[in-house]
């Protein structure tokens, strides 16, 4: 049907092929307004979405419990993220930082962030935060931040993923976290240079998109003068965690 209606538009000396079967009909300068207003629209359209990127307890001490999870409401320029992190060992917790950013898309599948960081424990501390987030070549997520206290501390952080897909549902993650800082804090058991490094393995399935259980091992290693400071400088886990997003 749209090969014909094509003929027929080229029979009265239009001089292009119909886009659609509704250019055949409409006048072109209709079309055009109804396809500026339909991008206009969707371009102006709030959208919204929270990740628990990582829920999981250690097997082989399961007082302990980690947590990751983002999420953003926005456009698809301008967004507002927020970001959590931390650990609960015996029922108490250990680590809590909580972050809300202003986000804007400067390319791509790359954003930049600007905003607030809070940590809770094991100190309470403000920091102003600037960093990159996105979709690396060959599918590696990167997320890149510099830290400043209200102190006048300066730390960096990346955080690096890649989903290798097994199956359609069966997809092991490599992940990698790197963390430094400028100077030394006792308070906060960080010393200066790079303090901490953490790679895991994680293969998960998913039952659906949406709800993801995993199993995995992670290794994290102090180094430098925040070896010396860390209770547990090194730390191997098996890890039994669950993935979701809505």
């Amino acid at each position: 049907m749209r090969v014909l209606a094509g003929l027929a538009v080229l029979a009265i000396g239009a001089p292009v092929l119909a886009q659609t079967q509704a250019d055949a009909y409409y006048d072109p300068a209709e079309m055009q307004a109804a396809r500026d207003a339909l991008r206009h629209s969707h371009g102006a359209a709030i959208n919204w979405m929270v990740l628990g990127e990582r829920l999981e307890y250690d097997i082989d001490d399961e007082s302990v419990l980690v947590w990751e999870g983002q999420g953003w409401v926005g456009g698809d320029i301008n967004k507002v993220w927020f970001k959590t992190e931390g650990e609960a060992e015996d029922g108490g917790v250990e680590d809590f930082e909580l972050q809300a950013l202003y986000s804007r898309a400067i390319a791509s599948f790359w954003d930049v962030q600007v905003g607030l960081r809070q940590d809770f424990e094991p100190a309470s501390r403000n920091w102003g935060v600037v960093g990159v987030q996105g979709l690396a070549p060959y599918w590696f997520e990167l997320d890149a931040a510099l830290f400043v206290s209200e102190e006048g501390d300066v730390a960096t952080r990346i955080e690096a993923e890649y989903d290798l897909r097994l199956t359609q549902r069966l997809i092991l993650q490599p992940r990698l976290e790197l963390n430094a800082a400028l100077t030394r804090d006792d308070t906060a058991g960080v010393g200066s240079g790079l303090t901490t490094s953490q790679f895991g393995l994680r293969l998960r399935y998913e039952f659906r998109r949406e709800f993801a259980p995993y199993l995995g091992f992670a290794w994290s290693r102090a180094h430098g003068d925040t070896r010396q400071l860390a209770d547990r400088p090194d730390r191997n886990s098996v890890l039994l965690g669950l993935r979701f997003w809505f």
